[in-house]
C-alpha cells in the first residue's frame, strides 16, 4: 500500500483558526435551525440543511455554494415535495396502489427523480435540497416547516455571503 496516507490535512496546522471557524460557524446555523425544526419528524430537512452548511463553509468559493444553486435548489425541492405530497394523498392515486407503504415508495421515488431533473433545467443543481423532496414526501410537516427550511438555507446563504472575504475553501 504506497502513496500518503495522511490522517489531517496538511493545510490545518497553518490555519487552524480558520477551520474552527468555518465549521463553528455551520455548527451554529445548525442549532439555530435544531431550536425551530422537530429534528425527530423533519430528520430529511434538517439533514439537507447540515450539508448545504458544509457546503456553504469548507467550499465558500465552488459554485456548489452559490446561493443560486443553493435558494434555487431549495425552492425548487420544497416546491416537488410538496406536490408529490399532495398528488400521493389524491384519493384516484391512492386507489392506483396496493398499500400506503407501496404508495411512499413510488411517490418518494418521483420526489426525487423529479427535483433532480427541475433542478438540471432550471440550473439551480444542489443535491442536499433533492432530501428536501424526499423528506416533505415522506415526513410529516406543516407550513411553518416549509417557511424555517427556506430560512434555513437563507441564512446559510447570507451568512456565506457576508463572510466572503474571510472565509476560504477548506478542502
Amino acid at each position: 500500500m504506497g502513496g500518503n496516507m495522511r490522517i489531517i490535512d496538511k493545510e490545518f496546522k497553518h490555519n487552524v483558526a480558520r477551520y474552527v471557524l468555518q465549521c463553528a460557524l455551520a455548527t451554529l446555523i445548525i442549532a439555530i435551525v435544531l431550536v425551530f425544526l422537530d429534528v425527530l419528524t423533519h430528520t430529511a430537512t434538517v439533514a439537507a440543511l447540515g450539508a448545504s452548511s458544509f457546503i456553504a463553509f469548507t467550499m465558500p468559493t465552488y459554485d456548489a455554494s452559490k446561493p443560486r444553486l443553493m435558494i434555487g435548489g431549495y425552492l425548487v425541492g420544497i416546491s416537488v415535495g410538496c406536490f408529490c405530497h399532495f398528488l400521493s394523498l389524491s384519493p384516484w392515486m391512492a386507489s392506483l396502489f396496493v398499500s400506503q407503504r407501496i404508495s411512499s415508495i413510488v411517490f418518494g421515488a418521483l420526489s426525487v427523480g423529479l427535483a433532480i431533473f427541475l433542478m438540471v433545467v432550471t440550473d439551480t443543481e444542489h443535491a442536499p435540497a433533492t432530501s428536501v423532496a424526499l423528506g416533505l414526501m415522506l415526513e410529516k410537516w406543516d407550513y411553518l416547516t416549509i417557511v424555517f427550511v427556506l430560512c434555513g438555507i437563507i441564512l446559510i446563504s447570507t451568512l456565506k455571503w457576508l463572510l466572503k472575504p474571510v472565509l476560504k475553501n477548506l478542502l
